[in-house]
This record gives C-alpha cells, sequence and structure tokens, in this order.
C-alpha cells in the first residue's frame, strides 16, 4: 500500500539505456522503454551523457513511485512495465505452498519420566525398543535417553528426560497414549506380566477386524497401546493427544505443518471423533493421532508430557507458516547456543508444543 511520507534524499542521472535512480543507500535502474507517468519525474536535459533529472515532489501527493527508503527495484520490472507489488496475502500463500514441499518428519518425543533407569528397562525389555544414546548434563541437572526401533537419522525415537530430584509427574487427561506396533499382541502382553508391567486393557479384537489390541503403562504411567500389525519400518506408529476442535486441529496440522489427513472417523456410539496426521502412509511412519471427545473442548495437560520434534529444511519459513495459522511461537527460530542447531518452537491451537528442527543440524548433532 502507498503511504504519504516526508521526501527522501533522491538523486537522478541517465545513460543510453536506462535512468539511474539513487537514494542515500541504494541505487535502481530503470529502462528508458519503461513508461513513467508520474508528477515525480521532471524534465531530462538531454545536453549531457549522464544526462539530469529534475524531481518535482509534493510530500502531500501518495507516492506514485517510490516508498520510504526505497524505489521500486529493477526485479519489480517485467517487459516494460511495472510487476505488482507482492502483498502480504500473497506472501502467505508462498510460505503456506512451501509447506506443501518441505522435507519434513517426525523425529522424536519428549516427556519426563521420574526414574529413568527403570523406565529404559521397562522398554528395552518389555517393548523391544533399544537405547540408542544417553546423556548426563549434571550442570543442568538433567539426564536424557534416547531410545527407539531404529537409528535417529531415519527412526521416530522417544526421548526421555530425567530432572534430579523429581520422581513423578503429572500426565493430566490431555495426552492420551504412545502406538506401538507388533506382530503379536497376545505375546507381547504375556511378556509385561511377566515383567512385571501393568496391563490396562487385556488384548481384544478390533472393531469389525482380525487382528488385535491391548493397552500397557510403562512405570511412569503413560499408556502404550500395542497394534497388531505384521513387519513395519516405524514401529512406534502413534502419538495420541485429545482436542478441543477437530476440525480446527485438522486444518492447523495441515495447512502449518504440511500433514496428510490420512483417515477421520466418527464413533458416536462412544462419543468421540478420530483423526490420523503424518508424513505419509501410517503402516510405514509415525502419525498423529488427534482425538475430539463429544463436549469437551479443555483438557489438563498435566507436566510430563513436553513435546514432538519434527524436522524442516528451513526453521524461519516453518515459524512463519505457523503463525499464519493462528498458531503461537514460543521460541523464535534460530540457533541453539553452543550446539548451534536451528530450531523453533510452537503450541497449536489447543496449547500442545511442537519444536521444528533444522535437518542438516539435527544429522550433524547425531555425527
Amino acid at each position: 500500500m502507498l503511504r504519504t511520507v516526508t521526501a527522501p534524499s533522491l538523486s537522478f542521472s541517465s545513460s543510453s539505456t536506462c535512468l539511474i535512480v539513487s537514494t542515500q543507500n541504494k541505487s535502481y535502474l530503470i529502462p528508458h522503454s519503461l513508461k513513467l507517468s508520474s508528477p515525480l519525474i521532471g524534465n531530462i536535459n538531454k545536453s549531457n551523457s549522464n544526462r539530469t533529472v529534475t524531481c518535482n515532489y509534493n510530500p502531500s501527493r501518495r507516492l506514485a513511485l517510490f516508498q520510504l527508503g526505497a524505489v521500486i527495484p529493477q526485479s519489480q520490472f517485467l517487459s516494460g512495465t511495472l510487476a505488482p507489488a507482492r502483498s502480504s496475502e500473497v506472501a502467505d500463500q508462498n510460505v503456506l505452498e512451501w509447506v506443501k514441499n518441505d522435507k519434513r518428519r517426525m523425529l522424536h518425543v519428549v516427556y519426563s519420566v521420574g526414574d529413568l533407569d527403570k523406565t529404559i528397562k521397562f522398554y528395552t525389555e518389555c517393548l523391544g525398543m533399544k537405547l540408542l544414546r544417553k546423556r548426563d548434563i549434571p550442570e543442568d541437572r538433567y539426564s536424557n535417553a534416547f531410545l527407539g526401533y531404529g537409528p535417529e537419522d531415519t527412526n521416530f525415537t522417544v526421548e526421555l528426560t530425567y530432572n534430579y530430584g523429581v520422581d513423578k509427574y503429572d500426565i493430566g487427561d490431555g495426552f492420551g497414549h504412545f502406538g506401538i506396533a507388533v506382530e503379536d499382541v497376545s505375546r507381547t502382553v504375556d511378556l509385561v506380566k511377566a515383567k512385571g508391567g501393568k496391563v490396562t486393557r487385556e488384548p481384544v479384537p478390533v472393531k469389525g477386524g482380525s487382528t488385535k489390541i491391548a493397552f500397557v503403562e510403562d512405570p511412569n504411567g503413560y499408556k502404550f497401546e500395542l497394534l497388531e500389525r505384521g513387519l513395519t519400518p516405524e514401529p512406534l506408529c502413534q502419538v495420541m493427544l485429545r482436542v478441543g476442535d477437530l476440525d480446527r486441529s485438522i486444518n492447523f496440522y495441515k495447512k502449518s505443518f504440511g500433514m496428510e489427513l490420512l483417515r477421520r472417523r466418527d464413533n458416536p456410539e462412544y462419543k468421540y471423533m478420530v483423526a490420523l496426521m503424518g508424513y505419509g502412509p501410517e503402516d510405514k511412519n509415525a502419525v498423529l493421532e488427534l482425538t475430539y471427545n463429544y463436549g469437551i473442548t479443555e483438557y489438563n495437560k498435566g507436566n510430563g508430557y513436553t513435546q514432538i520434534a519434527i524436522g524442516t529444511d528451513d526453521v524461519y519459513k516453518s515459524a512463519e507458516a505457523v503463525k499464519q495459522c493462528e498458531g503461537k511461537i514460543i521460541r523464535e527460530p534460530g540457533p541453539i547456543p553452543v550446539i548451534n542447531t536451528k530450531i523453533t518452537a510452537c503450541l497449536d491451537p489447543d496449547g500442545w508444543k511442537s519444536v521444528f528442527v533444522d535437518n542438516v543440524d539435527f544429522l550433524k548433532e547425531l555425527e
């Protein structure tokens, strides 16, 4: 939009091919083929090789060619006519189009536990995960461990955080469960029982199918849904979160996160709806399962579950896309001190936190 401004300091000259317009900081080339019809441009003195241009400026006018601090750059001239200025709507659309083609993947899910060694033991012995790495940061009084079913550069993993002296967390009622695909649900449940684990739902057939599901709890109270499937490259396959408006959440994750709506189902008998969102087929990729319970719009998120980390080629554009879709940026994009990994953190419309991590920087961390 054009603005009325105080006259900037402009000087003009001309070569045989173009008009040269200069401010204090920049110079711009205007082809003579461009037809200028503006009260700003006066007469050109053609007597010299470097012709001079007089400028008739009335500060009360809206500028036809010039804006504060800058003239129209050369890139905005197309075929001798002015290219239209890029509006905010066009810029918004460009970022959201970029999101669709960004190289994204769910990297890991982060949550806090009260006993790190006990939790690692349960995940490795009962759920079949592998301990990928573990580190202690005494200066910040916490330790963490990464576990999963494959390398971090290709597989979705869990990041467990233990804060010194904190042995219990409030999981709340907003977090639902993690999903793990296993070949034999009944056998896995028997193993959990044998190791002293807690089974909260015995194996039962999936409604309308022949495979089974069951639910177990880890030592901290986090629930895991066991889904009976064949071999899959991504056994750690789901994170379920409850939301207050399913359509709003689907729209947010599609537009700002670039996720696909893989599946949606309504269960009026049990008064809830589910949508599965992700970056590929649910039998080969980890997915986000959003659950809406009829009539419930808010949940207690507790202080145990933390966030999902997602890889991206550009954390700055990712942050802009979140802002345009009414998400909230709680950490502006940029590098983390010391390790220099670029990240940005945001909240979805329900307040669930996610972190975008630069893909190249993430791989460097793993080296």
